[in-house]
């Protein structure tokens, strides 16, 4: 049933794309005023304007890339992306200060009753799926972690080793407690530093430290700066239901088999009130190009986009 809901969600954006693209394409000679303006229209719709999207941290490089690809194509879209943690970021969007967000959950009851009193009802869809990784450096001698080593650290008990994060409100942080089962963590052996970037520094001069940051900052470190032959991500015990361990790195096909025991589903979650820009991007992430986008980038799309496949008799 979901996916058949999806599928429709993806017809009628699809549509709507399509006809706003041969009814609402301004002339050569209004862009050109445009761009000499330095600003959007006016006029708001699904392919123009401009909208604040409030960011998970964690994902801000992907979703950047994907903005400026939309960007491309959609020249009369300006967007201002806001990157904060999950808690900081559910709480922008209560306050109103984007009318879009993408984070890895939806809001609760109590979160929406503001947009509930005002009958505004979040159109919220699957875009992607990241996971949440753990990472050393190379001259470390650990090639894994156990949930018994990842409690032990969060709760204080381990001092031996430095549990690195970016921000301690972070999805990353909800993630692993939940899944370590751990309601407080102690400083003794967690340390809270500014970005994914000062983390990975210091696990580039340190052996003892674990970082905690997500997949496709990993991937896109990786890509900018060239320097994984610095670094390890350590594959993450699973255990099954009967009592056997398995031990899994994150990948796009390990997300896929659900092996991966921190794989994190995003979502884009709109909460414009009209036919406004959010539409029009929400229906790219989660169509054929921005699928496309997350597929290349290394992270796990919703959806699987297609391949064309043309067979010819004749070569000439």
């Amino acid at each position: 049933m979901m996916r058949r809901i999806l599928y429709s969600y993806y017809l009628l954006a699809f549509v709507l794309l399509a006809y706003s693209c041969s009814s609402s394409t301004p002339s050569n000679k209004e862009a050109s005023q445009t761009e000499e303006a330095g600003s959007v229209p006016s006029s708001n719709d699904i392919l123009t304007g401009e909208m604040t999207i409030i960011v998970d941290e964690a994902v801000f490089p992907i979703i950047n890339e994907q903005m400026e690809v939309f960007k491309s194509s959609y020249t009369n879209s300006n967007f201002r992306l806001l990157p904060l943690p999950e808690r900081e970021a559910i709480n922008a969007i209560i306050q109103g200060k984007g009318a879009m967000g993408i984070l890895a959950r939806e809001l609760s009851d109590e979160e929406n009753a503001g947009f509930k009193q005002r009958n505004i009802k979040p159109k919220v869809f699957p875009i992607f799926y990241d996971g949440v990784v753990f990472v050393n450096n190379i001259a470390s001698p650990d090639t894994s972690i156990t949930i018994h080593t990842l409690k032990s650290l969060l709760n204080g008990e381990n001092t031996e080793k430095l549990l690195l994060f970016d921000n301690l409100n972070s999805s990353m942080v909800r993630r692993i407690k939940e899944y370590a089962k751990v309601d407080k963590i102690s400083a003794k052996s967690v340390k809270p530093l500014t970005s994914s970037e000062e983390l990975l520094t210091q696990l580039a001069e340190n052996n003892n430290q674990i970082g905690v940051l997500s997949y496709g900052q990993y991937l896109d470190y990786r890509r900018k700066f060239g320097e994984a032959n610095k670094f390890r991500i350590l594959s993450l015990q699973t255990l099954a239901d009967d009592g056997t361990e398995s031990y899994f790195k994150p990948s796009q096909t390990t997300f896929a088999t659900d092996e991966y025991a921190l794989k994190t589903t995003f979502y884009v979650l709109n909460y414009q009130p009209n036919m406004g820009l959010g539409i029009g991007f929400s229906a790219f992430l989660t169509g054929d190009r921005g699928q496309r986008v997350a597929l290349k980038a290394g992270i796990l799309p919703a959806t699987m986009p297609g391949r064309e496949i043309i067979i010819r008799d004749n070569i000439n």
